[in-house]
């Protein structure tokens, strides 16, 4: 069955008053339109893209906590978090503690990073593409040790931990959303490490391509493909009317053809809920029945 995944923005801009739009959202729309999605899913960059920076940009691991407080029926998952922005045993032990406290509805999605101006400005080192898809290998690698062993001890090329205890650990592990496009390095890893796939969809004989360098990295590793779902972050308005819903319906099932069955929705800042709900009953219901 397909899933659906709301992601709301952390940034505030012009069109939103500056306000961080996720805080407008969670009084006015998801309160209505979050029970009809699987889950909800939070950006983690540290300011917006404007060059003055004078977007709000709510950081990301603190606002998923605080939308996992007032909805607790939903999975949660960032989208996705740059690994260098946090000690990979620290990132460990905040998702453990999200886990445990959100009664196992947090996924890991994560990522190489990629603004460097950020990691710049915010005094991070930025090395090169090959190296931080290495270190993003070890972050999991020692994400899931911390969730389930006792005295997790791991060298690797990038990063070290010894006796890192996260207790409590969570009774259900994590899922980990690997966010990568990258064919040589990023690719198969997700094959080798991840449960979800977030990649990008441009063609479908891109997305079939990409889909089989990450199936091949699975199988060489000893991994069933099928254990990887693909997800796909896909923007649009949300529809006002049924043939606009009638188009959602025809883009959406032409990806859950492709073996796509997980989408992340970027509906940007809508006003009222009334759309959200047009979208569950015409647009999630057939795609999850037909």
């Amino acid at each position: 069955m397909v899933k659906f995944g709301w992601l709301s923005p952390v940034a505030g801009h012009a069109g939103s008053d500056f306000v961080p739009i996720v805080m407008y959202q969670q009084e006015h729309i998801l309160p209505t339109a979050l029970s009809h999605f699987d889950s909800v899913w939070i950006a983690d960059h540290f300011y917006g893209f404007d060059a003055d920076k004078t977007e709000g940009f709510l950081e990301g691991w603190t606002t998923l906590t605080w939308l996992a407080a007032r909805f607790p029926d939903v999975d949660l998952c960032h989208h996705v978090l740059g690994h260098g922005y946090r000690n990979p045993a620290l990132t460990a032990k905040m998702a453990s503690t999200l886990q445990v406290l959100s009664g196992g509805r947090f996924i890991l999605g994560i990522g190489a990073g990629w603004r460097e101006d950020e990691y710049r400005s915010y005094g991070y080192d930025f090395p090169s593409t090959a190296t931080r898809l290495r270190q993003l290998e070890e972050v999991v690698q020692i994400c899931r040790l911390m969730w389930t062993e006792a005295h997790p001890t791991f060298h690797g090329e990038h990063f070290t931990i010894d006796d890192a205890a996260a207790t409590p650990r969570p009774d259900v592990v994590p899922r980990v959303c690997i966010g990568s496009s990258g064919e040589k390095i990023g690719l198969p890893i997700v094959g080798r490490r991840a449960d979800i796939w977030n990649g990008a969809y441009r063609s479908d004989d891109q997305w079939t391509r990409l889909r089989g360098i990450v199936d091949d990295a699975a199988t060489d590793a000893g991994r069933d493909p099928a254990d990887i779902e693909s997800c796909v972050t896909v923007a649009g308005d949300l529809p006002e009317t049924d043939a606009a819903s009638e188009q959602w319906v025809e883009r959406l099932a032409h990806l859950r053809d492709l073996g796509i069955t997980y989408f992340v929705m970027d509906f940007g800042h809508p006003l009222h809920a009334e759309p959200a709900l047009r979208f569950a009953e015409q647009v999630i219901t057939p795609l999850r029945t037909g």
